[in-house]
C-alpha cells in the first residue's frame, strides 16, 4: 500500500468524521410540491415528512396533521405567508385552503391551496419562503404543469424566487447540479461509506477503480430508480446502506487492508446507494423531457461533491505521509465508521 493514497483516505475520513459524527445520515429534509396553472387559477399543493423536519416544526404541524381546528388554522396561515405567486409582476389572490395528514400513518403532511390570477399567466412567479420555518437544511422541488407542459425548479435558502415562462419549458439542470452537491455533502452515509471504502488504502490506481466502481453504480441505479425501470421502497434501501458502511469498514480493521477486489465491493453497494440518491427526485414524477436534464444536473452534482470532498482532503494527507501512527489511526476509524453504521442499520430498520 502507498502511503499517498492510504494518507489522502485517511485525510478524508477524518473529515468525514468530524462533519458527520454520530448524527443522523441526512441534514437535508425535502418538500415535494405541484403547481397546475388552468387559466386564470393555479393551484398549489406541497407534500412534506414530518418527521425529516426540525423538531420545532414538526411539533408545530404535528396536531394539524390530526387534524386539531386550531392547529390546522396555523398552519393555513402559514402557507398563505410563506408561498406567494405572481403574473407579471401582479400578485394573485389565494382562496381555498387545506392541511391534511395521510392516512397511512407515515407523517406526511400535505398543504394545498388556490389562487386566483388578473390573467392567465405570461411569466408565472412564484416565491417559497418555507426556508423561515423549516430551517435553513429545508428544500423544496416544485413541478409546474402549465399549458404547454411541465417545468421544473428547485428552491434554495438563497435562491427563493422563480419567474418561469409558461410559454416554453426551458431545459436548465443548474437547480438539480447544485442540489446534487448538497445531497452528497449533508449525505453522511454516502461519504463515509466512501471514507470507509478508501480506509483500506491501495495505490493510486487502486484507488481510482474503486471510486470509479462506485460512481459508475451508483448512476445506473439513480437512473433507472428515477425513470421508473426499478422501485425499491425506502425502508429496504436505507438499511442496506448502513450495512454497506458496516461491511466495509468491518473488513478494514479485520484484514487491515483493502481486499484485492474492493472495486468489485463498491460497484456492488454503489447500485444500493444509488437507490438512496433517487430518492431526491423520483417523487417529482417529471416528464422524461425534463427529468433527464434533472438527473444529469443532479448526478454531475454528485460526483462534483465527492471530488470536492477528496480535493479538500488531499493536503492533510500529505502532511500525513509516512507518519508512523497513520495504519493504526485508519484501522481505529474503521472501528468508528463500523458502530456508526451499525446504529444507523440498527434505527433505519427498527425506529424508522
Amino acid at each position: 500500500m502507498r502511503a499517498g493514497a492510504r494518507s489522502i483516505a485517511l485525510a478524508a475520513s477524518v473529515g468525514v468524521w468530524l462533519v458527520a459524527g454520530p448524527a443522523g445520515a441526512h441534514t437535508t429534509a425535502t418538500g415535494l410540491a405541484e403547481l397546475t396553472v388552468a387559466g386564470v387559477d393555479v393551484s398549489y399543493r406541497l407534500t412534506v415528512v414530518l418527521s425529516e423536519l426540525p423538531a420545532e416544526a414538526a411539533r408545530a404541524l404535528g396536531p394539524a396533521a390530526d387534524g386539531q381546528v386550531g392547529a390546522v388554522e396555523q398552519a393555513v396561515t402559514a402557507l398563505r405567508e410563506k408561498v406567494r405567486v405572481a403574473v407579471d409582476g401582479d400578485a394573485c389572490r389565494p382562496g381555498r385552503a387545506s392541511v391534511r395528514g395521510s392516512r397511512l400513518g407515515d407523517s406526511r403532511l400535505t398543504l394545498e391551496i388556490d389562487w386566483h390570477c388578473s390573467r392567465a399567466p405570461g411569466m408565472l412567479e412564484i416565491r417559497d419562503d418555507w426556508f423561515d420555518l423549516f430551517g435553513e437544511h429545508y428544500r423544496t422541488l416544485a413541478r409546474i404543469d402549465g399549458p404547454h407542459g411541465v417545468q421544473d425548479v428547485a428552491f434554495l435558502p438563497d435562491r427563493r424566487e422563480a419567474r418561469l415562462d409558461l410559454g416554453r419549458a426551458p431545459m436548465a439542470a443548474h437547480g438539480f447540479f447544485r442540489l446534487g452537491v448538497e445531497h452528497i455533502l449533508t449525505g453522511y452515509d454516502h461519504l463515509l461509506f466512501l471514507a470507509a471504502l478508501l480506509l483500506g488504502g491501495g495505490s493510486a490506481r487502486t484507488v481510482l477503480k474503486i471510486v470509479t466502481g462506485f460512481t459508475l453504480a451508483h448512476s445506473l441505479t439513480l437512473a433507472a430508480s428515477v425513470l421508473g425501470l426499478v422501485a425499491i421502497p425506502g425502508r429496504v434501501v436505507e438499511p442496506l446502506i448502513a450495512a454497506s458502511i458496516v461491511w466495509v469498514a468491518v473488513e478494514n480493521a479485520w484484514l487491515g487492508r483493502a481486499p484485492a477486489r474492493r472495486w468489485l465491493v463498491s460497484f456492488a453497494f454503489g447500485l444500493v446507494h444509488g437507490l438512496g440518491f433517487a430518492s431526491a427526485l423520483g417523487p417529482l414524477a417529471l416528464p422524461t423531457r425534463n427529468l433527464v436534464m434533472a438527473l444529469l444536473g443532479f448526478n454531475v452534482g454528485v460526483e462534483a461533491g465527492q471530488v470536492f470532498v477528496i480535493a479538500l482532503a488531499i493536503p492533510i494527507g500529505l502532511w500525513a505521509r509516512r507518519r508512523p501512527w497513520e495504519p493504526r489511526l485508519a484501522r481505529g476509524l474503521s472501528v468508528a465508521v463500523a458502530i456508526v453504521g451499525a446504529i444507523w442499520f440498527v434505527e433505519r430498520l427498527f425506529f424508522v
